[in-house]
């Protein structure tokens, strides 16, 4: 009997051993003013990761060094940084059997931009978190009790943000989404309005691709001060043409006209949405790891 339950023992623990070493590797993006390696934040999630699950981890360095990966953040075009990404990762051998890709903030919608644009490349779950999917349209820490400055600053951004320099040299500017102008948005966003799919003809390959994906997971933050409005995290955004009632991913014509896919991923059940308690990215180690690594990473 000793002998046979210690078989039985062994065979859970290869078992268990193989689930772990089955898990697949993972690509993971920085937020804005981050990096690639920096210890509190990339670097530590690296590590985290393969510990947890004996992987191997590639964190985006978008640059020659951390300096200019820092810089790239803030002032190299969105479509030229998808680029550069999807030349990374293919040339990256140890990821051409596929993986699992992470965004953290607006790394989020770079990671999905991957997946839409980027060919020949095996994503198995997109996961992102604080992205800006639907754009921002306010300040961080604007204060909202006085609705009249805030609203200046947001008319006067909105009038910088479309001209041609701004569009082309600064990122925040390439996911700025002005509901009261939709229009001029859909016209001139160099960035975001094409990976929405907002243009016509829409781009069949950018829903084959994001349908491909075992998961589409987004987790947005309760108590975000960072990233205005916080629904468009779970893919939500502004009703059109006023900037005070917003409405849920399901509700807007991106999700019944299913521009890239993501009403059906909903309906087979493969589009998950979290929201956590904190501030911007704060979450604990011990949601990421139960809710995050043993459901999608393992």
């Amino acid at each position: 009997m000793f002998k046979v339950l210690s078989v039985l023992l062994l065979i859970v623990l290869l078992n268990l051993s193989k689930a772990e070493n089955d898990a697949k590797p993972i690509v993971i993006w920085h937020g804005m003013g981050d990096t690639c390696c920096a210890a509190g934040s990339m670097g530590y999630i690296k590590k985290h990761l393969e510990k947890k699950l004996n992987v191997y981890v590639h964190s985006l360095r978008i640059g020659d060094n951390v300096e200019q990966d820092f810089l790239n953040s803030y002032f190299m075009n969105c479509n030229d940084q998808i680029d550069y990404a999807c030349n990374l990762i293919k040339n990256d051998s140890k990821l051409k059997d596929g993986f699992n890709l992470l965004g953290f903030s607006q790394g989020g919608q770079f990671v999905r931009a991957l997946v839409q644009r980027c060919d020949n490349i095996t994503v198995y779950n997109l996961i992102t978190f604080g992205a800006q999917h639907q754009g921002v349209y306010g300040l961080p820490r604007c204060p909202g009790e006085n609705e009249t400055i805030c609203n200046l600053v947001r008319k006067l951004l909105s009038y910088g943000a479309y001209t041609d320099f701004v569009q082309r040299h600064v990122v925040q500017a390439q996911y700025w989404h002005s509901p009261v102008e939709e229009e001029e948005y859909v016209k001139k966003s160099l960035f975001l309005a094409d990976i929405n799919n907002e243009r016509l003809p829409r781009k069949q390959i950018y829903k084959e691709r994001l349908l491909r994906l075992k998961s589409f997971v987004m987790v947005s933050f309760r108590d975000d001060t960072i990233v205005d409005p916080i629904i468009t995290e779970l893919f939500g955004y502004y009703k059109p043409n006023q900037a005070k009632i917003v409405q849920i991913l399901q509700d807007t014509t991106l999700y019944t006209e299913d521009w890239l896919g993501l009403k059906e991923l909903d309906e087979s059940n493969r589009l998950k949405m979290y929201t956590v308690p904190g501030n911007h990215l704060h979450i604990t180690m011990d949601w990421f790891d139960s809710e995050i690594i043993n459901k999608y990473l393992r």
